[in-house]
């Protein structure tokens, strides 16, 4: 019986890389085709990697405890956190901003942390969407078509601007209270956290192509040589992310040959998206319209929906998941589907209302 539960646990909170190593297979096996990794999606995984130390160093020095409590004290805590994951991941990408945020509000002695990570996941694909560095998808769009950045983030500021009221409307409406029977005791703050800090730092420059990406490998080093705790980290999760490189490969080849023309791009690649995450989608319908606006808006609308939607869905689910106090997977899963569709549905209407292609 012991057995059948531990895995029972395992299937839910690991099915992510069950189904992606699956799909992965049966898509390798169908189109006899092994995907075929490019730099940049290593040198993704690779920075995943690094910032996942980075920020579990980050946690076990005391400074995400003790800065989540400072927040904790404070008023209108459900604003603030998802302000800050709108405006930080315009800088610094969706899935940095959640990496840095989510772990900080699983932290707090607070209910509702589950409507907050989610809320947290609509803010970071929301915001992102309004830079041409806010996440991969729109890099490329702005890359590929050559485009001026005044105009680009025009074309897409009303996506940002609704969501951003939206969101803040939800922050207000959310009430939190304090979990009095859950006691978090905040110790010292270790002299390592300014060591994490400036690691984490150096990532997030190479990021922004400010240092080269290998200099995420003094991280590396530093918790080979003096802290090797911060090494145990979502492997679970990397290796999805592997899967899902190469499924979304696979898919591409698969609906290549289906796409003969470039109309309802917008529909077409938010749908698509739900499927093999925006970035893909990006990348397929790309080579078959030079409609930028309408793949602009049907990508990053297609970031909300499915956990697939976009890869900051995935991090914000798999942090709260695989979290040590949170245990109501099932439960929470409904609610990231259900709010995020209403969130998907409301991008498609915006679209609809606010351009005219």
């Amino acid at each position: 019986m012991k057995t059948q539960n531990t895995l029972f646990n395992f299937l839910l909170k690991e099915w992510l890389l069950i189904a992606s190593g699956v799909g992965f297979v049966l898509t390798s096996a169908y189109t006899k085709h092994f995907p075929a990794y490019s730099i940049r999606e290593l040198e993704v995984l690779f920075i995943l990697f690094v910032l996942f130390i980075a920020v579990n160093g980050l946690q076990q020095s005391g400074f995400i405890s003790r800065f989540s409590k400072s927040i904790e004290k404070g008023k209108a805590i459900p604003l603030k956190l998802v302000a800050t994951t709108f405006f930080l991941s315009m800088l610094v990408t969706n899935d940095i901003a959640l990496i840095v945020i989510v772990p900080l509000t699983l932290a707090l002695n607070i209910n509702r942390r589950d409507v907050l990570v989610i809320l947290e996941a609509l803010a970071a694909n929301a915001g992102s969407a309004l830079t041409p560095f806010g996440n991969p998808q729109n890099l490329f769009i702005y890359w590929f078509y050559d485009l001026h950045p005044v105009i680009f983030i025009k074309t897409i500021a009303p996506f940002s601007m609704v969501f951003l009221i939206v969101l803040v409307i939800s922050s207000f409406i959310i009430k939190t209270r304090n979990n009095m029977q859950e006691s978090m005791e905040i110790g010292k703050i270790n002299k390592s956290s300014y060591i994490y800090g400036i690691l984490l730092i150096v990532v997030l420059l190479s990021v922004l192509h400010i240092l080269p990406v290998l200099a995420g490998l003094l991280v590396v080093i530093y918790a080979l040589f003096f802290d090797r705790k911060t090494l145990r980290v979502d492997y679970a999760l990397l290796l999805s992310f592997f899967f899902f490189f190469g499924l979304a490969e696979n898919m591409k080849i698969l609906l290549a040959s289906e796409i003969k023309q470039s109309g309802h791009v917008f529909l077409f690649s938010a749908l698509a998206s739900q499927i093999m995450s925006n970035v893909p989608a990006t990348l397929l319908f790309a080579k078959f319209t030079a409609n930028w606006e309408a793949l602009l808006w049907g990508t990053n609308t297609g970031g909300f929906g499915s956990l697939f939607g976009s890869l900051a869905n995935l991090i914000a689910y798999k942090l709260y998941i695989t979290h040590d106090n949170t245990n109501n997977a099932a439960i929470f899963t409904a609610k990231f589907l259900i709010i995020g569709y209403v969130a998907f549905f409301l991008a498609i209407g915006l679209y609809f209302s606010f351009r005219v292609f």
